[in-house]
């Protein structure tokens, strides 16, 4: 799915969501520099894989989090893990780097990849902002609708504290 894509999906959806056009983004620093309506509610995401290339994740939480990744690992149980390469990002997601989404998991059509979604999202408004799998772009939304989404479409969602 491309962005319109995601947009139509949405609403097919009955998804409520809206919608903040900006210049392109590939990191948290550089959103920092742009007006966004929801900046503590933007999302940070690591597309990483096991040491054996058998298992992959996508970890988000908010923009302001760091993220190590041991102890990730023992607190969820994988094995060792590092970042996945832009190849199989394109191959699993259609996803460049610096436009990884959770959205993009509907590009997953094998459901390869485990959704780590940390739980501060379920907090306060309950809301998130994610690209629409495109970096010129942020969807915000609530975190119950986006999981229910990715669920729907067969990927694993875990609700975790990170």
């Amino acid at each position: 799915m491309d962005k319109q894509q995601v947009y139509d999906y949405l609403k097919q959806e009955n998804i409520s969501y809206e919608i903040t056009e900006h210049k392109a983004v590939y990191n948290m620093a550089e959103i920092s520099g742009i007006e966004i309506p929801y900046p503590e509610y933007g999302a940070k995401n690591l597309f990483v894989c096991d040491d054996k290339k058998r298992n992959y994740y996508l970890i988000t939480v908010k923009g302001d989090k760091r993220v190590d990744l041991k102890e990730f690992r023992k607190n969820n149980n994988t094995r060792a893990l590092s970042f996945a390469s832009a190849g199989d990002l394109m191959d699993i997601m259609g996803l460049i780097p610096g436009a990884v989404t959770p959205l993009g998991l509907l590009n997953d059509s094998e459901c390869k990849v485990t959704l780590f979604l940390d739980n501060d999202f379920m907090n306060d408004l309950g809301m998130i902002g994610v690209h629409p799998n495109d970096n010129t772009a942020t969807v915000w939304m609530k975190a119950k609708d986006l999981m229910k989404l990715i669920r729907q479409h067969g990927n694993t969602v875990n609700i975790v504290q990170i």
